[in-house]
């Protein structure tokens, strides 16, 4: 051991908090949570002889280690999932089961929102937060978080009583109307931001919230919100796995290995990706995907419909990259403090063609190239300054002509690793919304076969049923509160010609 590391294991805070292992190039190798932080990773350089050997080889390739405070174990628990999908480490990898993965399902945008804890996620409207390492973990916290911000963790079928779990304080009461679902949606605001990392964000927006109703004399509301502010200001007191804000940007490490080797003037706070999607020219499709401080942003992603379907992605960008910097939008959504372009010369260009013509041309743009996973950077137009003494430190090298720099990273490195995560994020959004619309194509193709049935029933159809399956399933009672007796008389008549249309 290092007389720096062993310096650094003397000032260890007692204090719970999340700590990332280094190898001898400063990658981050592991990262874990801790109750209290001096205990925790100094465990790690104890002789023990229950170590298995996955775990003695972590510790053999520890050179240097880093560490941030936080709060109490609830944040801690939700903090390290955030660094470990940004950082990737391996040994995190390594020395976990795929099995043990948990997500937290939050429901937002349904008309009986739940909250659940799930496996695995799916592409389905709801708001997914994780992965995170600790099952058991998860579920402790979303009980203590329960008692604070009532849910609902599922929809019985017919009950219109509201169950055991209201009159304990912890659900909502949906069925009998005790909260409107405008409220309750506020209360899972406040609680997904806690999960984000929020907690004093929300601790002053309830203050203030509490002051504004005993100021109306509400003061039954006022009581609700003392209660939850009362809760929150005790989370560090609760045991969560036991062994300041969410997170300060400067300590983000992808975020600083960005900023160093493209010599950006600040941290990239938005970084928006890119990707098209189509086939063979039909179903044109773009994705605009936002990073916040180097998390995704769901709620700030977009999709575009191109104009026209061709088999022309150069073409596609441009029109993409020209609409999304368009006046309207620029005012509705601001403007990115880096773009990430999917793709390699020809796509960057195209991208800084439409940024240069909507007069934006200060804006840094990078593409990334799937083979050799390539930074693409136009030597004079991306208004990014390549740093020399970065690139050699991280263990790269740049291969260039007049007009690009093509910047070779190992794929270990942090920097890579953040520009893949938004790359894949966007090419995933993209596949998604360009597979949404082939569907109702085809499914619209084939109600095509049916004489009689025009394009306004053939929406109403789909709306009401969802598929092409929804539609031949249906009894003609059903289909006859859509589309009237006669037409869907046609469409039974018909059934046969659809069925094997589907098949």
């Amino acid at each position: 051991m290092s007389e720096g590391l062993q310096k650094k294991l003397r000032s260890l805070p007692k204090a719970p908090g999340v700590y990332f292992h280094k190898d001898t190039r400063g990658n981050i190798i592991y990262i874990g949570k801790a109750a209290v932080l001096r205990n925790r990773v100094r465990q790690y350089f104890q002789a023990s002889r229950g170590r298995d050997p996955k775990t003695e080889a972590l510790v053999q390739e520890i050179a240097d280690v880093d560490w941030m405070v936080v709060d109490s174990e609830l944040e801690a628990l939700f903090l390290e999932a955030e660094m470990i999908r940004r950082y990737l480490p391996r040994y995190n990898i390594l020395l976990r089961d795929d099995k043990s993965l948990s997500y937290i399902r939050i429901d937002y945008d349904s008309d009986y929102p739940t909250v659940t804890t799930t496996r695995r996620p799916l592409d389905d409207g709801a708001r997914y937060f994780g992965p995170y390492f600790s099952a058991q973990g998860v579920r402790q916290a979303l009980k203590l978080l329960r008692r604070i911000f009532p849910f609902a963790t599922k929809r019985v079928v017919g009950q219109k009583r509201a169950n055991l779990h209201y009159h304990l304080g912890l659900d909502p009461g949906l069925e009998e109307h005790r909260t409107s679902l405008e409220d309750y949606r506020a209360n899972l605001r406040k609680l997904m931001a806690i999960i984000e990392g929020k907690r004093t964000k929300i601790m002053k927006e309830t203050e203030r919230e509490m002051k504004r109703a005993a100021k109306a004399h509400d003061y039954e509301t006022a009581a609700r919100l003392r209660n939850q502010l009362f809760s929150l200001q005790n989370l560090h007191r609760q045991v969560i796995f036991s062994d300041k804000e969410f997170l300060d940007i400067s300590k983000d490490h992808a975020l600083n290995e960005l900023v160093e080797l493209l010599g950006l003037a600040a941290f990239p706070r938005r970084i928006e990706g890119y990707d098209i999607s189509h086939m063979q020219g039909s179903d044109v499709v773009a994705s605009m995907v936002v990073f916040t401080n180097g998390v995704s942003d769901k709620a700030q992603y977009r999709k575009f419909k191109t104009r026209y379907d061709r088999n022309n992605d150069f073409a596609n960008m441009q029109e993409t990259l020209a609409r999304r910097f368009s006046g309207r939008n620029v005012k509705k959504w601001g403007l990115p403090d880096l773009v990430l372009i999917d793709g390699g010369k020809g796509q960057l260009d195209a991208a800084m063609k439409a940024r240069d013509g909507a007069g934006h041309v200060t804006l840094p743009f990078i593409g990334l190239a799937k083979r050799e996973e390539q930074i693409v950077i136009a030597t004079e137009r991306s208004n990014v300054r390549l740093d020399q003494d970065c690139l050699h430190k991280l263990g790269g090298f740049v291969s260039a002509n007049e007009d690009f720099e093509l910047v070779n990273l190992p794929h270990s490195t942090n920097v890579v690793k953040l520009l893949q995560r938004i790359r894949d994020e966007s090419h995933r959004f993209a596949v998604s919304y360009h597979s949404v619309l082939k569907v109702k194509r085809q499914t619209s193709s084939m109600l095509d076969e049916v004489p009689g049935i025009g394009p306004i029933s053939r929406k109403k159809l789909l709306r009401a049923f969802g598929s092409m399956r929804g539609v031949v399933e249906a009894d003609e009672t059903q289909l006859k509160e859509v589309i009237g007796a006669k037409k869907a008389a046609l469409i039974r008549q018909n059934s046969k010609i659809l069925l094997n249309v589907k098949n």
